[in-house]
């Protein structure tokens, strides 16, 4: 084993080190085991067996200014997973999250920035600027990652977090990386998928919280970085707040009680609190709960316990990555590093709806346990807006972009820029930032430059010129957007058409009343997915004239529901059109005979749904078509709506674990 020492200056003293040589096309930075090293505000405890250290961050490292040109800044890059447009303070929400929001203060924030509405597909945009399926899938074989470019480019390259994608980061161009492949992982203990450096690792203590070791690593990568005398791109996929909810101790505690008013309040709080930052428009109302959300107060004390647990879980996660956030500029700032490193946060989708809760009983403090919120505090994640992840529509896509650079964009702090954006712009963006050039081939093969634009011009105050279009697709999910038109399809359900300078909530639905415009998006859909995405036709096919719906699976099953009735399973078989609308309302209460009813009976949609509204307005259903819930179909029976049953059959407190993997 080859060892190269060297000397890292601090303040005031040596320390010496050994650079080690793993014979596996790796390195580890040693020092003596007598040494204990504070990284941040966390112990170095994850490195007890290998005694690797960094830095501490209170010494600023000399070899910066020999080193690193003043020209050319660094980049960070962040990620959060599963952070809903409205969960931090700078974008409504009641989560403290003080280091994000001072960020947001002294740069610029998009209130139109989108992502593909799922992790791995938004990974893929992200790293190559492309759509997902013309960047070559998850395998991103049509093109060079942004880190393969900035390498290109004489950057030092690092990467800490979630990949989710083929291969792994140091096979795309990251000198470094420690994280996980997975998708997701147990934040306590892991998953064996973990790497450093391309290598197995599972060095996890009994202090280990992923959401801090991504920054641990992050600053140990980036001290390497400024000691090559490069500069840095770094790359934070946190996997924070996707689930399972889990959360240390001490951060559940300070939210304790904060949720105890419900979804409903929340969320017209975070409303007032976007309009009072100017964030959206008066224009844009707050879209309506979803029948399939019951109200708050329709809950049982013992549901509103659960549910109130839950959010306060996912609050730590968001606090707790903020936390991490401001470990992260503290440190750039002792190094001398802030005023000149671009920093570029944002989120891989919407927030999560998904029911998938296993350990309920345990606390979400413990490695056991794999908690979940659903559609209810999903709703308050994605407000003002409609739907969540997986869903093009606004509450799917739309993410919180931050960009901060006190070097190029003092001029433009507290700024928010209303020019719509995607996450295919990020790699232009940092080209143009660096004065990067983009490779002309890949690979040995011909190769195109990304199909995002810089976001640049944007973060300096200036108009850039707008896309052709703004295209989006996930499994049946799908949206295109040309200008302030946009025209999209939940579930593979009808097209529904909307004026986005007036109506981005999406409650204006204007695709009957402009159907050549819809049918001239619909069009260009088709077009940009088969010669552009390159979809697979499967992908392709047309929508259908259904109105969607949450599926029940993958909902919370509680006692306080719209539609819940007992009884409905003992109707007779149909013999004219109100008896089918029976049978199939009955269907959906036996999951035995759900597959062979895919979709109501035409004709009887907006009678349903404005029954199960309480009597709500026709125009509303109309143009909210989710708020229709399919267990609601029993009040064609003639019950009214005072008299409506409110416990579903078998079910009498509604807070098993159902789940849908």
């Amino acid at each position: 084993m080859k060892s190269d020492p060297f000397r890292v200056c601090g303040t005031g003293f040596f320390l010496s080190f050994s650079m080690l040589s793993n014979g596996n096309g790796t390195e580890t930075l040693h020092m003596n085991r007598s040494h204990t090293v504070l990284i941040g505000r966390r112990p170095a405890w994850i490195f007890r067996r290998t005694f690797v250290v960094l830095l501490s961050v209170t010494a600023p490292l000399c070899s910066q200014a020999e080193g690193q040109s003043a020209n050319r800044p660094n980049v960070i890059l962040m990620m959060a997973d599963d952070l809903g447009f409205s969960d931090l303070g700078c974008y409504g929400s009641e989560i403290s999250t003080p280091n994000l929001d001072q960020l947001a203060a002294d740069g610029v924030r998009l209130s139109q920035f989108y992502n593909t509405a799922k992790c791995h597909s938004s990974r893929i945009c992200l790293l190559t600027g492309r759509y997902p399926f013309q960047a070559g899938g998850e395998a991103m074989s049509a093109g060079p990652t942004i880190a393969e470019v900035m390498k290109e480019n004489g950057y030092f390259t690092s990467m800490t977090g979630k990949w989710h994608l083929q291969d792994q980061p140091t096979d795309r161009g990251f000198d470094r990386y420690w994280g996980h492949l997975s998708g997701a992982t147990n934040y306590f203990t892991g998953d064996n998928t973990f790497r450093l450096n391309g290598q197995p690792w599972n060095e996890f203590g009994p202090e280990f919280y992923t959401t801090d070791a991504n920054i641990d690593f992050a600053t140990r990568f980036i001290t390497e970085a400024v000691s090559s005398g490069k500069p840095f791109f770094h790359y934070i996929a946190f996997n924070a707040p996707h689930y399972p909810l889990q959360a240390k101790e001490v951060d559940i505690k300070r939210y304790k009680g904060k949720y105890s008013e419900g979804w409903d309040s929340i969320r017209q709080r975070r409303y007032q609190r976007q309009l009072d930052l100017k964030l959206i428009r008066p224009e844009f109302a707050l879209s309506p709960r979803p029948d399939y959300i019951p109200a708050w107060h329709e809950l049982t004390d013992k549901e509103r316990a659960w549910e109130e647990a839950r959010m306060e879980v996912f609050a730590a996660m968001v606090d707790c990555l903020d936390q991490n956030v401001g470990r992260l500029t503290n440190f750039l700032k002792q190094q001398n590093l802030f005023e000149n490193t671009l920093i570029l946060f944002c989120s891989d989708n919407g927030a999560c709806p998904f029911e998938r809760t296993k350990g309920r009983s345990l606390p979400a403090s413990s490695p056991e346990s794999y908690w979940c919120y659903d559609v209810g505090w999903a709703h308050v994640g994605n407000t003002p807006f409609r739907w969540f992840k997986q869903n093009q529509h606004e509450g799917g896509i739309s993410s919180p972009l931050i960009a901060h650079w006190p070097a190029v964009l003092k001029n433009q702090a507290d700024t928010i820029s209303h020019q719509p954006g995607h996450l295919i712009d990020l790699v232009s963006t940092i080209c143009d930032a660096t004065n990067s050039t983009f490779p002309e081939s890949f690979r040995n093969e011909p190769c195109t430059r990304p199909q995002g634009q810089t976001l640049l011009p944007v973060l300096k105050g200036q108009e850039r010129i707008a896309p052709e279009f703004m295209y989006f697709q996930f499994s049946n999910n799908r949206a295109i957007r040309v200008n302030n038109w946009k025209a999209v399809s939940a579930n593979g359900g009808r097209w529904e058409l909307y004026d986005m300078t007036n109506d981005r909530s999406e409650l204006n639905d204007l695709a009957d009343s402009n159907p050549d415009k819809l049918s001239e998006l619909i069009k260009k859909w088709h077009d940009v997915a088969e010669n552009v995405d390159m979809a697979p036709r499967n992908l392709r096919k047309p929508a259908s004239d259904k109105a969607p719906t949450f599926p029940e699976k993958s909902r919370t099953r509680r006692t306080a529901r719209p539609g819940g009735v007992q009884g409905v399973e003992n109707w007779k078989k149909p013999h004219d059109q109100m008896s089918t609308e029976r049978r199939w309302a009955s269907a959906i209460q036996q999951p035995s005979r759900r597959r062979s009813w895919k979709s109501p009976p035409t004709g009887w949609f907006h009678q349903a749904a404005a029954l199960s509204n309480g009597g709500a307005t026709k125009r509303n259903l109309t143009v909210n078509p989710d708020r229709w819930n399919p267990t609601s179909a029993f009040w064609l029976t003639g019950s009214s709506p005072e008299n409506r049953p409110t416990r579903a059959p078998g079910n009498p407190d509604g807070l098993n674990d159902h789940r849908s993997e």
